[in-house]
């Protein structure tokens, strides 16, 4: 079943148990740990912390922006976006933890107290997207479950609730559908049927595995679990 087809309260209580298993995450590492690698290019876990916090705030901004109908957009450009992260950056482990605990405590604070028609309320994501103020929970969800296996020590898609990686997976694929990434690619998950990603190209390459290697490696973050036919190692279009 895919995340939006659940009820709003299963769903909040998804990005909780995202939220929890990120910050189990963030508690195994070290002070040191943190100018350490993630699996994502440039960034250190200092990065990562640092994103994972502001995007709580920036979605604190749209909640605001549903409840009250002021324009509150999660950042005023880009070059802010960045410059958060850039700065938080340079926060000492301690300070980025205390910044993290508090920020996922004000997100779901703003949940829990938000009126009810205010959840079907238009408010626009950082992309120009126009969507319902519900959708914050799954936008954070998928922050929270992805940066968690990001942070490259012990976080694992094995981990992430089926309901996750299958919107997920529909994620990656719309967004190479639009871009028109991946002719010839058809992602074969194990028990399922093969989704291929452009209808009008012919099947070149077939990346096969379980849910949540497939989606691993759709999602860019390495061919762990998956085989790729003839292709070798097959490198996945960007998703992001």
């Amino acid at each position: 079943m895919a995340f939006d087809a659940l009820e709003l309260s299963e769903r909040v209580l998804i990005a909780r148990r995202g939220t929890a298993y990120l910050a189990q995450r963030i508690a195994e590492l070290t002070d040191a740990d943190f100018g350490g690698g993630t699996l994502l290019d440039g960034w250190t876990r200092r990065h990562l912390v640092a994103h994972a916090a502001y995007n709580a705030v920036a979605l604190c901004r749209l909640l605001d922006w549903a409840t009250t109908g002021e324009e509150t957009p999660m950042y005023t450009s880009a070059e802010q976006r960045h410059r958060e992260i850039a700065e938080g950056a340079t926060l000492n482990a301690g300070a980025l933890r205390n910044l993290f605990a508090h920020s996922c405590a004000r997100l779901d604070e703003k949940w829990r107290h938000l009126p009810g028609a205010a959840w079907r309320e238009t408010v626009r994501t950082a992309q120009g997207r126009q969507v319902p103020a519900e959708e914050t929970v799954w936008m954070r969800t998928r922050e929270v479950w992805v940066h968690a296996v990001d942070l490259d020590n012990g976080g694992r898609f094995g981990d992430v609730p089926v309901p996750v990686l299958d919107s997920l997976l529909t994620d990656v694929i719309g967004a190479w559908r639009t871009r028109g990434d991946g002719a010839g690619l058809v992602l074969a998950v194990a028990g399922r049927e093969p989704v291929v990603v452009h209808d009008d190209a012919a099947p070149t390459i077939t990346v096969s595995g379980e849910l949540p290697a497939v989606v691993r490696w759709a999602a860019g973050r390495g061919a762990i679990g998956v085989t790729a036919g003839t292709a070798g190692d097959a490198v996945a279009p960007r998703w992001l």
